[in-house]
């Protein structure tokens, strides 16, 4: 598939380029960044080139896409989300994981929420990707990225235990879904505290 922007008129996503790479490496300094995520730590321009051009540019082909997050058409990176097939791992093309990070500056504001909703939208619809389900893992402890995925209909399936990796470490994981015939609201079937 063609690279693609989408936007609601409050958040607009667009897939980086080399010109976000600056953007990139300064959003990725953030210590909230690297402590929910399995990017490198310390985050370093090369690691933004990498991203770029390995990750980025060859994925929309494998229907792999990130989008930048931006507050207006042309603005400043200021978030990352994108989908990532987890066929390679199960055998299932049809089922995508969904991953996002946003900077510190701009949290609070429901902008991740909107953006990953967007985000659902393309990855279900037929004209889109066309996945049939979307999975969502993070750190157990990442509250934030937990309601983020429970307002986009996401329903909590558990807790794996062990199963991430970050940085070499194992850590806990909640994993939490939705198909493409769940409604989009808000999932209220989570267990309190998460």
């Amino acid at each position: 598939m063609d690279a693609q922007k989408l936007s609601n008129g409050t958040v607009w996503l667009s897939p980086p380029t080399v010109h976000d790479i600056d953007a990139i490496t300064a959003c990725c300094q953030e210590p909230s960044v690297g402590e929910w995520t399995t990017m490198p730590v310390p985050y370093t321009r090369a690691d933004a080139e990498k991203f770029v051009y390995d990750t980025v540019t060859p994925g929309w082909a494998t229907r792999s896409p990130t989008w930048a997050i931006r507050l207006g058409e042309y603005g400043p990176v200021v978030g990352m989300i994108g989908l990532s097939p987890i066929y390679l791992t199960n055998r299932d093309p049809e089922t995508a994981e969904i991953g996002f990070w946003m900077s510190e500056t701009v949290r609070g504001r429901g902008l991740m929420t909107q953006a990953a909703n967007l985000v659902c939208e393309v990855g279900f619809n037929v004209t889109g990707f066309a996945f049939e389900r979307l999975e969502w893992r993070a750190i157990v402890g990442n509250n934030a990225s937990a309601a983020v995925a429970r307002r986009n209909g996401f329903h909590y399936e558990g807790l794996l235990r062990g199963g991430g990796v970050q940085r070499g470490t194992r850590r806990d994981v909640w994993i939490a879904s939705r198909l493409f015939t769940d409604p989009p609201g808000p999932a209220e079937d989570w267990p309190a505290g998460v």
